[in-house]
């Protein structure tokens, strides 16, 4: 008899707690995730007003070491990673040969000879698999350290007053994309300043062990300063107000970094070959050019939300298609993000629509991001 059964989700190490919590659970690329834990408005306000912690031990973390561990990653990777200094972060791609992306993805130099690579949940096989083929002929090992980290999340702008009663690492030394080891409520920890919501926070790494400690300690420092238990709904409507790209939304192995936008992670003059490099100097020339899709923001006049799929509209012609789309707590009204042909492209484009259910609905076309934080 042949087996259909479906795979185990797979929990992180902080399952028990979000069910203690009355999260609401969801698969999310092969793992149970909280979606929420109460109302996704108070969680995303939560954010941009106070404080909200997160738990993103689905993320894939990868480390690469050895003498030419930069060096793998250089031809690995679009970006010039050799150049990152030891404590520092960079946002990057990986690329097939044809250009195409088949994640974004943040390195981090945790010393002179160690990288760790951190990929997208739904693309982390994908990502090792590629980085251990590519490692061929460099003195570098590349190893799945997916469990051996839990990743916690503090955002918004009280996170750094929390996090500062917790730790005696120089958290306003720590620069936005740096990281440094540190002890935080007597948890070893890889502190880093980055984040997926627009707002100022701390991702920290902690052996799975310590994860429950961490977020309890967390949970009651943050209490006063009204942070909350925050999921994944509230995750996405926070990274699309800060116009953050979404691996399968507005990225895939159909566009190259150029048609999303980002050709800005893509650097030429870096040493040596790299994996997609001629096909993406093709389509540097073709960006340069006017690229036929622009990706921008708009934003609903009315109340129906638009879904990714969902076809733009001008003149009773199709000019563009949703990547994604939510109501936005922070504007008040329904927004989108949306590759449309280069010629509505422009903020205050008129006539621009969305097709819902076979009804155009008027959008304004808008410059990304729908939402900046104050400095």
């Amino acid at each position: 008899m042949s087996s259909t059964a479906t795979p185990e989700k797979r929990r992180t190490a902080l399952d028990a707690l979000h069910r203690s919590l009355g999260a609401t659970m969801t698969d999310f690329a092969g793992w149970d995730m909280p979606l929420r834990y109460g109302s996704e408005r108070d969680e995303h306000l939560a954010v941009r007003t106070k404080a909200g912690l997160f738990d993103l031990s689905h993320m894939g973390e990868i480390t690469v070491t050895g003498p030419e561990a930069a060096q793998l990653l250089n031809y690995a990777l679009v970006g010039n990673i050799a150049s990152v200094g030891v404590g520092r972060a960079r946002y990057t791609m990986i690329c097939r040969a044809d250009g195409g992306i088949l994640d974004d993805l943040i390195v981090y130099r945790l010393a002179e000879t160690e990288y760790m690579v951190v990929a997208n949940a739904s693309n982390a096989q994908i990502v090792l698999d590629s980085l251990v083929e590519r490692a061929e002929g460099f003195d570098a090992v590349v190893r799945d350290d997916r469990d051996a980290y839990a990743l916690l999340a503090v955002q918004g702008p009280e996170s750094p007053g929390i996090l500062k009663s917790l730790t005696d690492a120089d958290l306003d030394g720590l620069k936005y994309y740096a990281g440094l080891p540190g002890t935080v409520a007597g948890v070893p920890a890889l502190i880093a300043r980055t984040g997926y919501t627009g707002e100022d926070g701390f991702e920290l790494f902690v052996a799975p062990g310590d994860a429950e400690k961490l977020w309890e300690a967390l949970a009651e420092a943050g209490a006063p300063a009204g942070l909350i238990p925050c999921g994944l709904s509230c995750r996405d409507t926070l990274r699309l107000e800060a116009g953050m790209p979404l691996y399968g939304h507005e990225l895939s192995t159909s566009l190259t970094p150029f048609d999303a936008g980002l050709g800005r992670v893509v650097k030429f003059e870096k040493d040596g070959d790299f994996v997609g490099r001629s096909a993406l100097e093709a389509a540097a020339e073709r960006a340069g050019a006017q690229p036929p899709r622009v990706l921008v923001g708009l934003v609903a006049e009315g109340r129906r939300v638009p879904r990714a799929g969902y076809s733009v509209v001008a003149d009773g012609q199709v000019i563009g298609e949703i990547t994604s789309g939510a109501p936005s707590p922070t504007l008040g009204k329904p927004i989108a993000m949306a590759y449309v042909d280069a010629a509505h492209s422009a903020p205050g484009t008129a006539g621009v629509g969305v097709d819902i259910r076979g009804s155009h609905e008027p959008y304004e076309v808008v410059a990304l991001p729908f939402y900046k934080r104050r400095k």
